[in-house]
């Protein structure tokens, strides 16, 4: 009897801790109603099948963002990924999940847990489904625990794969979230090249022939070592496992809202107009993505909404200004982009000739910028924060360094004549100091130079193109974007702020003549005066 008591005791305790930990992430609640609903009345537990069909995932011909073919693997592991969910976390010692091996089951996959075990249940994830799926794969884990050392080695397919599984648990939650777009989105993969080429030249011996600008992922053979890939996730992308925990408590929440599950468990073609918009766009799909994956803050969501353009405001109103379309020059940037007090995205597309090896070949980037709170005309640097990034070919953020705090110059000449006893640059940089600055837009937006990253203490150091070198690099501007990405409110006082400055405008091209007491007080009457007869002695008021 005594024993039976303890035993409940002591269940009753495990219980409470595990609830506690789920009232931590707010999702207590939201497990009772998924419980009591999946829940066998008889047995009081939940089924395995159901819990299978509540994360299967069953996407009909998912179309590619990349000009490169996707493997025919990866379907297949997609079609894994929902029993490899449940096997690997929700464990049931009888055939079904009771209450609290249900709560601990979400608790290892969404609960409160640091960097490294948030990476390491990700990568145990994927190498249950790649092994469940019949696919090769190198990783093996010390042992059962949630921070266990990782060992083993990656292609850079498998880099592929792995961030297009959680792009598309990404895509399942966005989509489930959005009831309009629920059942009618079919999934588009992103182009991951750039972040894949990241990964290869950071953790692998990659030869010195490796050309970024023309080189194949999937060719690859490269082994990237796991110690070298994990301290890269982190850097590079470190909410990548939260694509994982926000797939897992929306499916669950969705028992709750849909009645038809298999509506929620598979997608068929849809429009696709929305992503070819954006992909007409610098910031395509897959690179704001990337730029999302390096940031834990309200940016983050505000970047998604674009790669996602059915969720939310999608793309309206974000994109502030593009010198295709806008026009060229420091002045038509301010007209865009004035009295915007928010964060602001800056992508500048380059290119340059290379005239090594006898031949000359044009080499083209794409480099990023983030400002925390938009643009100032000022004739020094200013800003609390930033990061730099280097987009394309080859994917890499640099952050604030903590030494400077040179994050940002944007000066555009005044319109009168004003005495400069210092001649002061006008244009746009980021970081570096006044006339060495470490990334320089011209006023003409014409040609952009970048210089080595020793000439900067704000930003972390790093190339913001292959083969930058020592030197400064002087480019030809292709193009220009800018996104805001302070939400409605930044977009509302921007709003208000070209409304004043309309009138303003306005006021100052007109004069009323009622503000002068006679005509002969009225300047019309002055300038016939001194047109007639300039010599004339006029009286002075004095």
């Amino acid at each position: 009897m005594g024993a039976s008591s303890s035993t409940e005791q002591k269940v009753s305790s495990e219980q409470r801790e595990l609830e506690s930990i789920a009232a931590s992430t707010g999702a207590l609640p939201m497990l009772k109603k998924t419980f009591s609903k999946l829940a066998d009345p008889q047995s009081n537990a939940l089924p395995i099948n159901a819990l299978q069909q509540c994360f299967h995932i069953n996407y009909k011909s998912p179309v590619c963002e990349a000009p490169t073919k996707m493997p025919g693997s990866f379907p297949v592991l997609l079609e894994n990924l929902g029993s490899s969910i449940v096997d690997l976390f929700l464990v049931s010692q009888k055939g079904g999940l009771n209450w609290v091996e249900f709560v601990r089951g979400y608790n290892k996959c969404c609960g409160r847990m640091s960097a490294s075990m948030s990476f390491n249940t990700l990568f145990r994830l994927y190498a249950a489904t790649v092994t469940k799926a019949g696919l090769p794969l190198k990783l093996e884990f010390e042992s059962d625990d949630a921070d266990c050392k990782i060992s083993g080695s990656l292609l850079a397919s498998d880099v592929t794969m792995l961030l297009w599984m959680c792009w598309t648990m990404l895509w399942d939650y966005r989509t489930l979230r959005n009831s309009k777009a629920k059942g009618k989105e079919n999934l588009c993969l992103p182009d991951v090249s750039h972040l894949v080429l990241s990964a290869v030249t950071s953790c692998a011996e990659v030869a010195g022939d490796l050309n970024a600008w023309d080189c194949d992922v999937s060719a690859l053979e490269v082994e990237l070592p796991m110690g070298k890939f994990l301290t890269w996730a982190f850097k590079t992308m470190p909410s990548l496992p939260d694509c994982f925990t926000q797939f897992v408590h929306a499916r669950l929440q969705n028992i709750l809202t849909s009645e038809d599950e298999s509506t929620s468990s598979s997608s068929s073609l849809g429009n696709m107009s929305s992503t070819k918009s954006c992909n007409s766009n610098l910031l395509t799909s897959g690179r704001a993505w990337a730029i999302s994956l390096t940031l834990r803050s309200t940016i983050s969501e505000e970047i998604l909404q674009l790669c996602f353009p059915s969720d939310g405001d999608g793309m309206d109103g974000k994109l502030l200004y593009q010198s295709s379309l806008h026009g060229r020059g420091l002045n038509r940037f301010w007209s865009n982009i004035g009295g915007y007090k928010g964060p602001l995205l800056m992508l500048v597309s380059a290119s340059k000739e290379d005239a090594r090896g006898g031949s000359t070949n044009v080499k083209k980037w794409i480099i990023g910028a983030l400002t925390e709170n938009g643009f100032e005309n000022k004739d020094l640097f200013y800003g609390s924060s930033g990061s730099l990034y280097a987009i394309s070919p080859v994917f890499h953020v640099f952050p604030s360094a903590g030494k400077e705090k040179n994050f940002v110059y944007s000066h555009l000449h005044p319109a009168g004549k004003v005495y400069e006893r210092q001649h002061k640059p006008v244009g746009i940089a980021f970081g570096g100091t006044m006339g060495n600055e470490r990334v320089f837009v011209d006023e003409d937006f014409a040609r952009v130079t970048i210089r080595h990253h020793a000439t900067d203490k704000t930003y972390q150091p790093g190339s913001l193109f292959p083969d930058q070198g020592f030197l400064p690099v002087e480019a030809l501007i292709s193009e220009i974007e800018v996104w805001g990405l302070g939400g409605k409110a930044a977009k509302e006082v921007q709003s208000s702020y070209k409304k004043r400055e309309e009138l303003f405008t306005e006021q100052r091209r007109k004069v009323d003549l009622k503000t002068f007491g006679s005509w002969d007080e009225s300047p019309e009457k002055m300038m016939m005066d001194m047109i007639s007869d300039p010599n004339a002695v006029r009286r002075e008021d004095r």
